[in-house]
């Protein structure tokens, strides 16, 4: 059975870092520097309004030639986030984010906020489940139980 976003951000905490829609890149860029993390919650009114990642500043920003102290996060942002919920399979997030070519989940208990789940989130969890079916079928085909 597959683990659920609830189990990963049991095992790596539900801290989420937001700013908000019409912040500038640069605040953003602060943020993720000082708390070291790829992504940003953006928020608008309080309600998730998208992500901001590392790759939307070297695509959207950098390359376009936009100044990160007069861009507003909305301009730039990932808009319409996916969003899962805690109960949410890791396969149906693999999937998820597969399919929709996006790295950041925000987690949503009943419309509130509670954590983020990664590409690489996913992918641990996915590799942990699969070492230890692997492990099983060692042991059964050895004939320890």
């Amino acid at each position: 059975m597959s683990k659920t976003i609830a189990e990963i951000l049991d095992l790596k905490g539900s801290d989420v870092w937001c700013i908000a829609a019409d912040a500038k890149v640069y605040d953003a860029l602060e943020i993720m520097s000082d708390k070291n993390v790829g992504a940003l919650v953006v928020l608008d009114g309080g309600q998730v309004a998208g992500v901001f990642s590392e790759r939307d500043y070297s695509s959207k920003v950098e390359v376009c030639g936009f100044s990160s102290r007069t861009t507003k996060i909305s301009q730039v942002m990932l808009a319409d986030a996916t969003c899962v919920t805690p109960e949410t399979s890791v396969d149906e997030a693999m999937e998820i984010v597969t399919n929709s070519r996006r790295r950041h989940l925000p987690v949503l208990d009943d419309g509130k906020l509670v954590g983020l789940a990664s590409i690489g989130d996913l992918v641990k969890a996915s590799l942990d489940e699969k070492d230890v079916v692997i492990k099983n079928l060692k042991n059964y085909i050895k004939g320890e139980d």
